[in-house]
């Protein structure tokens, strides 16, 4: 199935070839994918596994492929529910004004950017409603005023790009919210976190959530973060982290690795694919270890907020 975008006067995508082919881009630098003899021969892991660099992105792709048609199912199993709070919590964190433009990586079936639309849609009523309220018996020169101003003050449109480097995974979101009539302001992108398809200075605000650990190389996605915020962009993070109280800890490293499997083999007929993301997870840097990483990636106001005891945690900085 087709992924496609809204082409605006300045095209945010900076080509459209197929990821596979993709070597060298347009600014002239080497592409993560055109690996050198020496990168080859350099391993990372997956999971608790050690593999080549080159073999992980490939082994990932294949566990969000095999898992998409019941991605949305496991989160609610998996998590008893509670990750739509997380969700809304990130969303809460970001406060998003009228007009922002989001870029969702490693976005999935859309959950955060339906999300952001909604946040920003009910935002743009209580104003209206607000306005109303205030403005029950306007003054003849008010009523001149919106006249001459109507047409000067209407607001930018909120967009959101979902980015994924799983077409499946899109293929499933896309269809999901074309099925519940949502789709305006909505845009789907096959695009690599490492190597993002975007011009520099784009998006006023980048998310990525319970994605990066699946990132070969951190570092890299973090600075193409940076790239396509546009100056006082924020960058969010939402992640599963380092559980702070050891009673939580425990209880928390029996159920994911005593029933998370289980349930993906129950639901998804998948037990490999979530005894990964299982073990991936206690692979990722805690909470301070990835401050400093977006730190030296450029950020600056770089915080994080725990919850659910140090389960998950979103990450934020800004581009200044």
């Amino acid at each position: 199935m087709s992924v496609t975008m809204a082409v605006s006067m300045r095209s945010l995508v900076r080509r459209v070839i197929p990821l596979s082919h993709r070597h060298i881009n347009v600014s002239g630098r080497t592409s993560c994918r055109c690996l050198s003899d020496a990168a080859a021969d350099r391993s990372t892991h997956f999971g608790f596994e050690t593999v080549p660099e080159a073999e992980k992105a490939k082994r990932v792709y294949k566990v969000f492929e095999n898992v998409a048609q019941k991605y949305d199912v496991m989160n609610d199993a998996m998590s008893l529910g509670i990750h739509r709070l997380w969700k809304d919590t990130l969303l809460h964190v970001m406060n998003p004004q009228s007009g922002a433009q989001l870029l969702d990586v490693a976005g999935g079936t859309g959950d955060i950017s339906f999300r952001f639309l909604e946040y920003v849609r009910s935002q743009q009523e209580r104003q209206k409603r607000r306005a109303v309220r205030t403005m029950q018996t306007p003054s003849w020169q008010e009523i001149s005023n919106s006249y001459s101003t109507e047409d000067k003050d209407v607001p930018q449109e909120s967009r959101a790009v979902v980015c994924d480097i799983n077409k499946e995974m899109l293929r499933v979101g896309k269809q999901k919210y074309e099925s519940a009539g949502v789709s305006a302001g909505l845009s789907w992108v096959v695009g690599d976190a490492e190597e993002l398809p975007f011009d520099d200075d784009q998006f006023d605000i980048y998310t990525i959530a319970f994605g990066i650990r699946n990132v070969t190389h951190i570092d890299q996605a973090l600075q193409e973060a940076l790239r396509v915020l546009k100056p006082g962009g924020r960058f969010m993070c939402l992640e599963f982290s380092k559980v702070t109280n050891p009673v939580l800890a425990r209880l928390y490293d029996a159920y994911s690795f005593q029933m998370i499997p289980v349930l993906g083999e129950v639901i998804a007929g998948d037990w490999k694919s979530y005894q990964y993301l299982v073990e991936s997870i206690r692979k990722f840097p805690n909470q301070e270890e990835f401050k400093s990483m977006i730190e030296d990636a450029g950020f600056y106001c770089v915080q994080y907020y725990n919850f659910t005891g140090g389960v998950v945690a979103i990450h934020s900085g800004f581009k200044l």
